[in-house]
């Protein structure tokens, strides 16, 4: 089935009823490093977070205001995720938010907070609390930025913003994240947020925002690494009027698609896009957990960085999921592109081929695994010495 929605080609403002702010705020040297995006009216929302067990918090904060489904608006901190920080990093969150909701004019409880970067580091509260006092002074007349701001204001590692948006008639999602390295979802690795000025009920909008985050950001890893700070929320304002549910679900799931490409692309050292796809598989989750074993091998990713055409390596990845019994290696079909490299034994020619493909920087590896119907794609990066240095050098 086939939905009508647009791609928005250039993401220059927000959806109507939103507004937003840039500035710095002393985490680090140079640049924006604090944004609040916030809606002018009473909105419906629906949020995700990290499942894991050190979540910082920003997060822990963030879930308890997420289930009123009434957020309104999002803050951001980057350059420091103030986690594993004990009970003045929770007081620091909250005095965050605080601030940036009487600002606002709205309560604590409608905002969302993000906090992005090192982990266990303080936050710099008097910087924050001078930038908050000046941008008080301003009020919302300061809530001048455009997405492209705010997304270049929550960056860390990332080497480009990332923002995307889609239409569904007079309806418009706009969407901003970031995220290059701690890249494996259990949830959605990264910070995500959408913003919508379609009418939509908090039930139906997290409906729609599990929807599309089980078939992009829970598709997504750069490195296997969950993070302690990762959040997706989606509000909704309704300005726009209601919309048609299964097309608001599609565009949502495209834009996030293309959020997730970009995370993917810009993974930390990246220099390729890795997808790949498993068919034929018993189930999804099946068909998941193959194609994840793939993408996040580190004999793979590396092999797709230096082109090396050693294709045993998927072999490799998809036979150490020993518990999976129902696979046989008689019934599995690998390819890169378009190119066949397994069951039949591929020529010389052929390996020159392959060699080609992968020079691209996109690289498309299939999996067939000749029994079932379901199927999985997934998104990441090669392996390159780039990884290495960013993470090697990281605090210092």
């Amino acid at each position: 089935m086939t939905h009508d929605y647009s791609i928005i080609p250039e993401v220059r403002a927000w959806p109507a009823g939103f507004r937003a702010y840039t500035g710095h705020g002393g985490l680090r040297d140079h640049g924006h490093d604090i944004s609040v995006v916030v809606s002018d009216r009473p909105s419906a929302s629906a949020a995700m977070f990290t499942r894991s067990l050190f979540a910082g918090p920003a997060v822990v904060l963030s879930r308890e205001h997420a289930a009123g489904r009434n957020l309104r608006a999002v803050t951001t901190l980057a350059q420091n995720a103030n986690v594993a920080t004990g009970k003045q990093g929770e007081e620091n969150a909250a005095e965050v938010v605080g601030r940036v909701a009487a600002i606002l004019g709205v309560p604590d409880g409608e905002v969302l907070i993000g906090s992005t970067g090192v982990i266990g580091r303080p936050l710099p509260m008097d910087t924050i609390r001078a930038h908050f006092d000046q941008a008080a002074e301003r009020g919302l007349d300061a809530f001048r930025a455009q997405p492209l701001d705010v997304a270049r204001a929550m960056m860390t590692t990332d080497t480009r913003p990332k923002t995307a948006g889609r239409t569904i008639g007079n309806t418009r999602i706009i969407g901003v994240a970031k995220g290059v390295g701690m890249l494996e979802p259990d949830m959605a690795t990264m910070l995500a947020y959408l913003f919508t000025d379609a009418e939509l009920s908090p039930e139906d909008l997290d409906a729609a925002l599990r929807t599309a985050v089980d078939q992009t950001f829970n598709c997504l890893s750069v490195d296997t690494d969950t993070s302690t700070s990762d959040t997706v929320a989606v509000i909704a304002n309704g300005a726009a009027g209601p919309v048609d549910l299964p097309a608001f679900t599609a565009a949502l799931t495209d834009l996030c698609l293309d959020l997730t490409r970009q995370l993917a692309g810009d993974g930390e050292g990246a220099t390729k896009l890795l997808r790949v796809t498993v068919t034929e598989a018993r189930d999804r989750p099946q068909a998941e957990r193959i194609a994840k074993s793939v993408l996040n091998s580190p004999l793979v990713k590396t092999a797709v960085h230096g082109a090396d055409p050693n294709w045993g390596r998927v072999l490799m990845a998809i036979g150490k999921n020993t518990d999976e019994t129902d696979i046989e290696p008689d019934r599995v079909g690998v390819a890169f592109g378009d190119i066949e490299v397994y069951p039949e034994e591929p020529t010389e020619r052929t390996l020159e081929e392959l060699t080609g493909v992968m020079r691209q920087s996109e690289v498309d590896i299939r999996v067939s695994l000749g029994f079932g119907t379901a199927e999985a794609t997934v998104y990441g990066c090669d392996l390159s010495a780039g990884y290495i240095r960013v993470n090697a050098d990281y605090t210092t």
